[in-house]
């Protein structure tokens, strides 16, 4: 569900009862370990974590007026999810966080893509998620969208 909010704080102060400790939570793990050069905003609705135009002037390949994404954090309808464009970028750090959410988790890894879907509340790994944020620095990230994702898009 694509939020109308205009700052992360409207978007927190709009969630559901239910989802706000662990949208708040989730929100703390990746503010804590977002890297250098990352910053927070409303991104397509939801919560993002972007790469300015003032670190990347070139922005995002589909549409260079936005900055370059790194993360997003959402509720979605039937499930918080956790957007890592990181993670489908780079295999080595996909294979390790499949691995360690077997690890610390009871159920089963539900994720597409990008896109790591929590549809029960009691079995979100917050620490896990802390630790895929700082995996990857701005500088790296960057490098790996101009290799990968933004050359094959031309």
């Amino acid at each position: 569900m694509q939020s109308n909010a205009t700052s992360p704080q409207q978007y927190l102060d709009e969630l559901p009862s239910e989802r706000k400790a662990p949208i708040q939570k989730l929100r703390q793990q990746i503010l804590e370990n977002l890297p250098m050069g990352v910053e927070e905003t409303m991104s397509y609705g939801m919560l993002g974590y972007v790469i300015p135009h003032t670190v990347y002037p070139e922005g995002y390949h589909c549409n260079p007026k936005d900055p370059l994404p790194f993360m997003n954090l959402a509720s979605q309808k039937n499930f918080i999810a956790v957007y890592s464009m990181v993670l489908y970028s780079k295999k080595e750090l996909l294979d390790w966080f499949t691995s360690e959410y077997g690890k610390r988790c009871k159920y089963k890894l539900d994720m597409g893509k990008s896109c790591i879907r929590f549809k029960r509340m009691d079995d979100i790994p917050f620490d896990l998620i802390g630790e895929l944020t700082k995996k990857v620095s701005c500088d790296e990230w960057i490098s790996i969208y101009e290799t990968t994702i933004k050359k094959s898009n031309q």
